[in-house]
């Protein structure tokens, strides 16, 4: 393949753009502002906020049910602002990519990023309109982290210099698997969030001062509900959401355990010393996910924390998504 410098660019800045996206659509989550505006793409039917005294009437009165809340607003189309800011960009690189296909830059990864943008666009508003039903909001989430995840991909394979990674091919094969488990627990933490579970345990080890508390299994996990609920502080009791914050610890442990033998058999002496260095990147990210984790449940969700923990998860997707990566084009070199 191809190599290109203006993709290398264009695909840095993308990356960039997309995890700040992913951190501001889970501040936004956080802070209850996910309805701030109750309609989309406007805000109260304006391309802004409204913000003088007669806008802000009228709109109260069109939707009585949601009256204006400024500051969540305004959180809600600043996130609105730089997600359209990101497809405008994917789309230029598409075009740049169906300009330069002459030159043998591949074309299938940006074409199905600008539908996989289109798709999330669509996701967001239904964000809206189905009052933040979990399923779409964890699938608006899962669709941003995909998003991330390929343009990640898509800017390593045209990045100038990349080290070489000698490895025995089980590692890759375990780091896919790391991927996978990765996917599972960031599955898990989004149902988590959108179901309002996080606080379901607050203490740690035990929760609620007991290793296994009243749980309802049966009702945690029901994918769908039913239209025209609002959703926002959740719909289920006490032992459902205990249910889900338990079921998201125990994949924590899974996760992590699976992720940190994926590091320190990276940072095995023998490896070259690129992949010690990615060993211990790995496990520095993998540390600081499990700290913010614990802190969530010791400060009681704090906005900062929380949203650092979302920032967290999509930092270790891209170290591992670089990791395969890395691995792949060492592969390829080596034929």
């Amino acid at each position: 393949m191809a190599r290109d410098t203006l993709m290398f660019r264009l695909g840095c800045t993308a990356t960039l753009l997309t995890l700040c996206v992913v951190v501001l659509g889970a501040w936004v989550r956080l802070s209850d502002a996910g309805l701030g505006c109750p309609d989309w793409p406007g805000c109260y039917g304006h391309l802004d906020v409204p913000r003088v005294e007669a806008e802000v009437d009228a709109a109260n009165e069109v939707w009585p049910e949601r009256p204006v809340d400024t500051v969540k607003a305004w959180k809600e189309m600043v996130h609105r602002y730089v997600a359209g800011a990101l497809g405008l960009l994917i789309a230029a690189i598409a075009v740049v990519a169906l300009r330069r296909r002459h030159r043998g830059v591949p074309i299938g990864l940006p074409l199905a990023l600008v539908g996989l943008v289109a798709f999330q666009a669509l996701l967001g508003m239904w964000t809206v309109t189905l009052l933040l039903k979990p399923l779409i909001v964890l699938a608006h989430l899962l669709g941003g982290l995909t998003v991330l995840a390929l343009l990640a991909w898509l800017t390593l394979s045209h990045a100038p210099r990349v080290p070489a990674m000698p490895h025995p091919p089980w590692l890759a094969r375990f780091a896919l698997l790391a991927l996978v488990v990765l996917g599972v627990q960031i599955t898990l933490g989004g149902w988590t969030s959108t179901n309002y579970a996080a606080l379901a345990c607050t203490d740690l080890p035990t929760c609620q001062g007991e290793w296994w508390p009243e749980t309802d299994f049966d009702s945690a996990f029901v994918p769908w509900h039913g239209l025209g609920i609002d959703y926002e502080g959740g719909i289920l009791d006490g032992p459902a959401r205990t249910a889900i914050h338990l079921t998201h610890r125990l994949g924590a442990i899974v996760a992590a355990l699976v992720i940190g033998a994926l590091a320190f058999a990276c940072m095995h002496p023998a490896r070259p010393a690129a992949l010690r260095r990615a060993g211990g990147v790995l496990a520095l990210l993998l540390s600081l996910q499990i700290g913010l984790g614990l802190a969530n449940v010791v400060w009681l969700l704090p906005l900062s924390v929380a949203t650092a923990h979302n920032g967290g998860a999509a930092l270790l997707l891209l170290a591992l998504v670089a990791l395969l990566h890395a691995f792949t084009r060492s592969s390829s070199d080596a034929r």
